[in-house]
């Protein structure tokens, strides 16, 4: 008897008796229900199966209005609704945040509870939404964790004379024109809730906040990162975004006590917790940070530490009177300045915090506004005047002063438009406001407005100022000496050396001296700028590593965007580069798990979504040739070559394809393979119609004679058996478009590949 068999008699004798030891000690233990009459049974009769099913129904419907079950499906609502609006607005150009930001407008009474006030009673009912609330300002004590971090202290330091003067006056200035908002204001929709003197110092702070992580992720997307004007306006955001946090904590404890002399003592207490901050606890933790720095040894034990910090001094700030979330920025601004150690507790703070809990705090946001409230004409020109003071009070103030600091008026002007971005920081310190009774419902929904359309307004305010300042551009011609300008844009850092090596073999021996410029994008702009110098490092290290050992010059260029190939193209237009080199993607590699998730995703394509006519490309990559490529090669002003990669190394045995009278420039590349590598040369003619063309014809015959080692074949498909023997093959994209929609089993064989559009 084999093991299996009796492994599964063995299971089959444990079931039967421990079944029939189950039932006997149940039949004893009901002997004992007699001295409890009250205990009720259920009657079994005919009708079983009926009311079964509406013990069922009933269940259901108890289980879906528990708390549990009930914040589980706002979650599921708010996290499905963040995501579609943040995604329309990246579309448009837009922070994701302000599309974030709409959809809880659009899940609160402004819109979903006007036109649908059954399904917003039902799923955010008054009673169950105390449950979000909390759940918020966790996540928002997370978010400020993360960016107290972001911020470097050094950087502000060093760069303090330098911005001082135009973060400074970015902040006074708006304030200014705040408190002028509030003396207009308050009699009407202020004087019955608060004193003017707290009303004026939030309507003030309102105005002269700056986002800093959504103007660090415009910068980014802007490829501002590293110029003068990304840095400057960086440094001073930073600087502007300490000294704003502080004033608003200053105003908060005014705002409790009603007067500058009664938060006094709240204002000491709080300079006292943040000496203790920086000279005490920031050294220490300085300590930590320098002997733990890498995964290895950063424990648990570590990271609840640095959580225990965080919410000790949320909770330090919030019995103060200043509120929790100043407490949580103060606590990422002192943790360990090293570098890796901030990346590290980033990464397991900052995913849960940005992706649930901060969707969670738009929708209780958009819970609180209601835009109905503005209804009179009176109503829209106030907040049209809140809207006004802001962008006059942020844009002037900081341009101003950065005139008057040396910059021109165009990076002046730049300086003021970005500073305006104020997205998630100021819905911050409404709601703050308005949970303090300070702002009114009507002010709140203005000035929700205002944050709104000053966010979203930057993206077009920095091409208007663009184009305003727009100089016309006269495109020079390229001189006949220049060099050979090569971009190669590449995803994976392996695949960038594999493209240099291809790069070198094939254009190295040509007319003209090289010039390689490598390109790699990190895609989608929230992505934190404390991580994009080490993916910066990771990425370009092979393919830098490759440049010095074959002892050629090479330009990186790292960048975030959303849209890459768009990006590409127009740095292959305005900087003139000869030549494109870009990777073909996921769908034609030839690594065991692209090939697995191809062939997955072949199948489950076909079987459950292709007759429903759902584009491919919505469940997997797909074939870059026939979508990102196409926009490199249609819209690229230089020549573009798609590299396939299959386990390239040295391009010895090369097949080339000609089936266009076009085709026969690849003898070119074909020639400086040969002067490169010794490489044997295969021509395959596929079909008569280069013969027939004289000028083609002769230019083969030439290249058949001076290298007469080269094998020529005429044939009208692909020739397989001799191709699956190749290790690189040259084709142009005219004729692979061909071969690959009418040969495709062919292409099942072939080796690694450069297809080529020759501009």
């Amino acid at each position: 008897m084999s093991q299996g068999i009796k492994n599964l008699s063995f299971y089959l004798v444990m079931l039967l008796v421990c079944g029939i030891g189950m039932y006997a000690v149940i039949q004893l233990g009901s002997r004992f229900e007699t001295s409890f009459p009250e205990i009720v049974h259920t009657e079994n009769h005919s009708h079983f199966l009926k009311d079964g099913f509406s013990i069922f129904t009933n269940s259901i419907h108890y289980n879906i209005h528990t708390p549990v079950a009930m914040l589980l499906l706002q979650v599921i609502a708010i996290l499905f609704t963040a995501r579609i609006f943040g995604y329309l607005f990246v579309k448009i150009g837009q922070p994701s945040v302000v599309g974030e930001i709409v959809a809880g407008i659009v899940l609160g009474p402004s819109l979903l509870g006007y036109f649908f006030p059954e399904v917003s009673a039902f799923l955010f009912a008054p009673e169950s939404l105390g449950n979000i609330n909390i759940l918020s300002q966790i996540g928002l004590i997370f978010f400020m964790f993360v960016i107290g971090m972001e911020l470097d202290i050094r950087e502000v330091k060093r760069r303090l004379n330098e911005t001082i003067l135009i973060s400074h006056a970015g902040i006074v200035f708006p304030f200014l024109c705040g408190i002028i908002a509030a003396y207009w204001t308050y009699p009407t929709y202020a004087s019955h809730l608060t004193p003017f003197l707290s009303y004026a110092l939030f309507i003030g702070i309102s105005m002269s906040i700056t986002a800093f992580p959504v103007l660090a992720r415009i910068i980014q997307e802007k490829g501002l990162t590293k110029s003068h004007l990304g840095i400057l306006s960086l440094a001073s955001a930073a600087n502007g975004d300490v000294t704003a946090w502080c004033l608003l904590a200053v105003v908060i404890a005014i705002a409790q006590t009603g007067t500058f002399i009664g938060a006094l003592y709240t204002i000491l207490f709080s300079a006292v917790f943040l000496l203790f901050m920086f000279f005490v606890l920031r050294p220490f933790l300085n300590i930590i940070g320098n002997i733990y720095h890498n995964k290895e040894v950063v424990n648990k034990t570590i990271v609840a530490f640095m959580f225990f910090i965080l919410i000790a001094c949320s909770y330090a700030t919030e019995i103060l009177g200043i509120h929790a979330l100043f407490g949580a920025f103060m606590a990422g601004v002192i943790m360990p300045s090293h570098v890796q150690f901030r990346k590290i507790l980033t990464e397991k703070v900052e995913d849960v915090a940005l992706s649930i809990f901060l969707p969670l705090f738009f929708v209780s946001t958009g819970l609180k506004t209601q835009i109905g409230l503005i209804s009179t004409p009176e109503e829209w020109i106030v907040c049209g005047m809140f809207i006004l003071m802001a962008v006059f009070g942020k844009v002037v103030g900081t341009a101003v002063p950065a005139r008057f600091a040396g910059e021109t008026w165009k990076n002046s002007w730049l300086m003021g438009a970005l500073m305006n971005t104020r997205g998630l920081m100021e819905l911050i310190v409404l709601t703050i406001g308005y949970e303090m009774k300070i702002l009114s419902p009507s002010v709140f929904a203005m000035l929700v407005l205002m944050t709104l359309v000053t966010t979203f307004m930057t993206g077009p305010l920095l091409s208007f100022i663009e184009w305003i300042y727009k100089k016309k551009e006269q495109i020079t011609p390229r001189k006949e000496n220049d060099n050979f300008k090569l971009l190669i844009s590449f995803g994976r850092a392996s695949n960038g050396k594999v493209m240099l090596e291809v790069a070198h073999q094939i254009f190295s021996r040509g007319k003209k001296k090289l010039d390689i410029t490598a390109l790699h994008l990190t895609m989608g702009t929230d992505v934190n700028p404390i991580h994009t110098e080490n993916f910066e490092t990771v990425n370009f290290s092979p393919i830098v590593r490759q440049a010095e050992e074959l002892n050629i010059p090479l330009e990186t260029r790292y960048d975030v965007a959303n849209n890459a190939g768009q990006y590409i193209v127009n740095m292959v237009n305005h900087e003139n580069f000869d030549f494109l080199l870009v990777g073909a993607g996921i769908a034609m590699s030839a690594l065991p798990t692209d090939v697995e998730a191809a062939k997955y995703n072949e199948s489950y394509y076909k079987k459950y979504f292709s007759k429903l006519g759902a584009p491919q490309s919505w469940f997997y990559p797909g074939d870059l040739l026939k979508d990102k490529t196409r926009q490199f090669i249609e819209d690229s002003n230089s020549s573009v070559g798609v590299f396939v990669n299959r386990d390239f190394e040295k391009a010895t045995d090369v097949m080339l394809i000609l089936k266009n009278v076009k085709d026969v420039f690849l003898l070119e590349y074909a020639e400086n393979l040969i002067s490169m590598n010794q490489a044997a040369i295969y021509i395959s003619e596929l079909g008569d119609e280069i013969i027939k063309n004289r000028l083609s014809e002769t230019k083969v015959r030439e290249f058949l004679n001076t290298y007469p080692q080269t094998v020529f074949i005429r044939s009208s498909n692909m020739p397989v058996d001799l191709l699956s023997k190749q290790n690189f093959m040259l084709i142009s994209y005219e004729t692979w478009l061909d071969v690959s929609e009418n040969q495709k089993r062919a292409l099942q064989y072939m080796p690694s590949t450069l297809i080529v559009k020759k501009r």
